[in-house]
């Protein structure tokens, strides 16, 4: 395959090579926007840093413009994270977003104002209520209002994908001469094939005055299923940079998957003749730790990082990767960071063994504190527990670095006697201070949750409870998912115990904590021709 792009100096990344795609994750903006999830300010931090170490070109922080919270992410996201280039996204009809975008960004080494506007029949027409020359002249301001604040700006055309092909060339023309220097097509709704999206870039790249000194970008939804062939085929047809999240999370049906695009480009190099610069050893530690922030764990079969992506159960299977991994893995699991290690661990473990095993695990960076406490739910855990594998150590690790900011579980007991009431007392400490509750219920689960809402009173409503074992055997930690509802905001919290009734207290509170934080959350006001 050809790989023709003509190459010109990027405000951000200098001269760039035709074989070169840059990788813009946006797991802090759109992925974010998920049901469910959502991260306080030091969860955000420490992924924007994991981003960045992975090899990450372009972090998207989210949109300051939507929230206080928002701005303060942004901000000290552009103030800590170092090595990409941080991103904020605005509407180009806005003038406080592009403002708002700017003054967050101030102290980023390198920084991009991404713009975007809508530009289909449908969404012209229902969601704007505007006219199509007033859209152009909107994508105009914008961008020449962005170049203003930053050289580096990016213009995305919403709802690209269902876009007239003339108009869409008029837009990107505007966005182009307004000082743009990425334009991105995004398919947003997940509605293209990937057919239509290679040719949506030809198209471009043929058609469109000043083409060739500008990045094309690509940001594909799945809702068919098709977000990283969509991106693989956008690629061909002349795009350079991909717009993607980590574990492919997303709106609806979430975004293409950063993991499952770099290990395409890199296994089928005859195909894809192109590169990144992500080091894929780390793409495991960082779809772990998404993972534990967001309480959503990745499905066993998920491509890259699944835990079934390099497992072999067939007989046959099994003896073909004994004879020669190549008969049935593609790639390596070192290659994207996993280990064949199974080193089982015991109360007789000490805290050197236990960080070693960390280290191996793809926990680093882990301060004292948590790691003390880790150490000591490890030790209690191996108390009651005759094998410790690496899944419990990854569990409890998990669960005590999720951050709980306001909120902590300290002690439970519990009565239960068959046929009656179960009766909890219950301890937390809320912003400091310890509070105990006591509270009856229909089981031992009903009971600590009902105790739960007389210590901290809220409204939420319970949406999921759900508790699977995190390894074999009757003394298994339980690991229990709970979904909170208040209001239309939804949040997942997850937690870890062997203890089943403190497990679900544990993930109560983590999800009580991500409620807390998503209250603060408030829409940007619309936009008005």
């Amino acid at each position: 395959m050809s790989a023709d792009t003509t190459s010109f100096n990027h405000p951000s990344f200098g001269r760039m090579t035709p074989d070169r795609v840059i990788v813009f994750d946006t797991t802090l903006r759109d992925g974010e926007q998920s049901p469910g999830f959502s991260m306080n300010l030091a969860e955000k931090l420490r992924m924007a840093e994991a981003l960045a170490n992975l090899g990450v070109d372009v972090i998207e922080a989210g949109f300051p413009v939507a929230s206080k919270g928002d701005f303060e992410s942004v901000n000290e996201i552009a103030k800590n994270t170092k090595g990409s280039v941080i991103c904020a996204l605005a509407r180009s009809g806005g003038a406080k977003d592009i403002a708002a975008a700017g003054e967050a960004l101030t102290p980023a080494e390198r920084k991009r104002i991404h713009n975007f506007i809508s530009t289909s029949p449908l969404h012209m027409n229902y969601k704007l209520r505007m006219e199509p020359e007033t859209v152009l002249e909107l994508i105009t301001s914008g961008n020449a209002a962005a170049r203003n604040l930053t050289d580096d700006v990016e213009w995305s055309a919403e709802d690209g994908s269902r876009t007239e092909p003339d108009f869409l060339c008029r837009c990107v023309e505007a966005a182009i001469k307004a000082g743009a220097t990425t334009i991105n097509i995004p398919d947003t709704v997940g509605y293209a094939t990937p057919e239509d999206m290679e040719k949506i870039f030809s198209m471009l790249r043929q058609r469109v005055p000043g083409a060739d000194q500008v990045i094309f970008s690509a940001h594909n939804h799945n809702d068919l299923g098709l977000a990283v062939a969509n991106t693989l085929a956008s690629i061909r047809g002349g795009a350079r940079q991909v717009e993607c999240t980590i574990n492919g999370i997303g709106e609806r049906a979430g975004n293409a998957a950063l993991e499952e695009i770099v290990m395409a480009l890199r296994t089928r190099h005859d195909q894809y003749p192109f590169t990144t610069g992500i080091h894929t050893e780390g793409l495991l530690k960082v779809s772990r730790m998404l993972a534990t922030i967001t309480s959503f764990d990745v499905q066993p079969n998920k491509a890259i990082v699944g835990r079934n992506a390099f497992a072999h159960e067939s007989g046959i299977h099994q003896d073909g990767v004994l004879k020669n991994a190549a008969t049935y893995e593609i790639m390596t699991p070192e290659s994207v960071g996993w280990t064949r290690s199974s080193l089982v661990m015991g109360k007789h473990s000490g805290r050197a063994a236990f960080r070693d095993k960390l280290k191996v695990l793809g926990y680093e960076g882990m301060d004292e504190a948590r790691l003390n406490e880790a150490f000591t739910r490890f030790k209690d855990l191996a108390d009651r527990k005759k094998v410790v594998y690496d899944d419990d150590i990854i569990a409890l690790v998990d669960d005590e670095a999720r951050d709980h900011d306001r909120i902590r579980f300290g002690a439970l007991s519990l009565k239960s006697i068959s046929g009656q009431p179960s009766e909890v007392d219950l301890e937390l400490s809320v912003d400091g201070k310890t509070i105990e509750a006591r509270a009856t219920g229909n089981g031992p689960v009903d009971a600590a949750f009902n105790a739960l809402r007389k210590a901290f009173p809220h409204e939420a409503r319970l949406a999921l409870f759900s508790v699977g074992a995190v390894t074999e055997g009757t003394d298994a930690q339980a690991r229990t998912t709970v979904r909170l509802e208040e209001a239309g905001k939804m949040v997942d919290g997850q937690g870890a115990d062997a203890d089943t009734v403190v497990s679900a207290v544990r993930a109560y509170v983590h999800a009580l904590n991500k409620l807390l934080v998503k209250r603060a959350r408030t829409e940007p006001e619309a936009l008005t021709a």
